[in-house]
């Protein structure tokens, strides 16, 4: 029988990108997909699975709820369950390791990252397909399982990303970008915002994304606790001046995420 996995995001632009490169690794695969949690679920209920990669937010049915669901249906219990997150706080990661996820992928994140994992997984279930390579190091618990000791206390955690720069303007919005979750993030200037897309400049010495590639940005009003993370993806490059030596790059970043919840906040934070 063919490996079957599932993708469920309620961006089209992660899901694509997931099921391009599992079938590039993966000759053979099945690849479904789904937009959301509920759909999800009655996908599961249709077919049986070997693998499920997830995103954690996601409308009608969070990936958590879709998770507890599976995890109390037998054919489930053992189904290795990647959760994908635009967040990769303590907190949220080991709140997802409690319920039940056999490892994590923090949006942006490669296409070796995402192989890697799903190798290991597959693995660890006897699933994986015949050449498809090392599954990587680790033990058969998987990476989630590891995670704790590092989240809880049992290992160094890894350095904090770095904030933002403050804002000269009370209340300003500000926002930063995150091209890839193992480095920290990108301040930036915003110049326009807009329910679909986003426009700023960043400076060239942090490195220089390429089009289409995917990111998360985390929004919010200074001094606010709460940051609103929207998946992305790189729609325009553009030198901020018409000199070869310029440091400043104008970027456009074009929103992905079909949740109503993020589209209404938003609004609130554009409307403010």
């Amino acid at each position: 029988m063919a490996l079957r996995i599932l993708v469920a995001d309620d961006a089209s632009f992660i899901r694509d990108m997931v099921k391009k490169h599992l079938r590039d690794k993966l000759p053979g695969v099945e690849v479904y997909e789904a937009p959301d949690g509920s759909r999800a679920l009655a996908t599961l209920k249709g077919q049986t699975m070997d693998l499920v990669l997830s995103d954690w937010e996601m409308p009608n049915l969070s990936g958590e709820e879709l998770l507890r669901s599976l995890r109390s249906d037998e054919r489930y219990e053992s189904t290795p369950f990647i959760m994908i997150s635009s967040r990769g706080d303590r907190a949220h990661v080991v709140k997802a390791v409690q319920a039940g996820v056999s490892d994590y992928i923090t949006k942006p994140f490669t296409p070796e990252e995402l192989i890697r994992k799903v190798l290991k997984q597959l693995k660890r279930v006897d699933k994986l397909p015949d050449g498809a390579g090392s599954s990587g190091n680790g033990g058969a618990r998987g990476v989630a399982f590891a995670s704790v000791d590092v989240l809880t206390g049992g290992a160094q955690e890894a350095a904090p990303r770095a904030p933002a720069p403050a804002a000269a303007k009370k209340n300003k919005l500000r926002a930063q970008l995150r091209f890839d979750s193992n480095k920290p993030p990108v301040a930036c200037v915003i110049r326009d915002l807009n329910l679909q897309a986003l426009s700023a400049a960043i400076a060239r010495d942090n490195g220089l994304p390429g089009l289409f590639d995917q990111v998360v940005v985390d929004l919010g009003r200074e001094g606010g606790s709460d940051m609103l993370q929207l998946n992305a993806y790189v729609s325009s490059l553009a030198a901020a001046e018409s000199r070869p030596d310029s440091r400043l790059v104008k970027i456009q970043l074009r929103f992905v995420d079909n949740d109503a919840a993020k589209a209404e906040q938003l609004s609130h934070l554009i409307g403010r």
